[in-house]
């Protein structure tokens, strides 16, 4: 199983970027898929998640609004909207994905999470 993600790279305060996430080995649809990430200097955190049944989203506090985690089942994709990026989001990106056995309510926590992607950088800068 492995996980890509890319659509990373450098873009202005308020722009917008799209990241995917692309599985070979694993059917997205049954798997619930988070986006985590990491500043430099600081710890991974929850970014966003989708559940695999239903397709229910939940946001940390400081994307809400912002950004977007949507999937594509015919395509074995997930993307991240990112819209009025702004410097904090500066970080590495990564996407993970979760067996349909762990509850929505532990989707915020990494370390649920099976399998990793290798990671996209976002770079927030004028």
């Amino acid at each position: 199983v492995q996980l890509q993600a890319s659509g990373g790279g450098l873009v202005h305060p308020g722009g917008s970027l799209r990241l995917s996430c692309a599985a070979s080995g694993l059917t997205f649809s049954g798997y619930s898929v988070g986006w985590f990430r990491q500043a430099p200097g600081k710890q991974r955190e929850f970014v966003a998640h989708i559940y695999w049944s239903a397709g229910t989203t939940k946001y940390a506090d400081s994307v809400k609004g912002r950004f977007t985690i949507s999937r594509d089942n015919a395509k074995n994709l997930v993307y991240l909207q990112m819209n009025t990026l702004i410097p904090e989001d500066t970080a590495v990106y990564y996407c993970a994905a979760a067996n349909s056995m762990r509850p929505m309510l532990v989707l915020t926590r990494s370390y649920v999470y099976e399998y990793w992607g290798q990671g996209t950088l976002v770079t927030v800068s004028s």
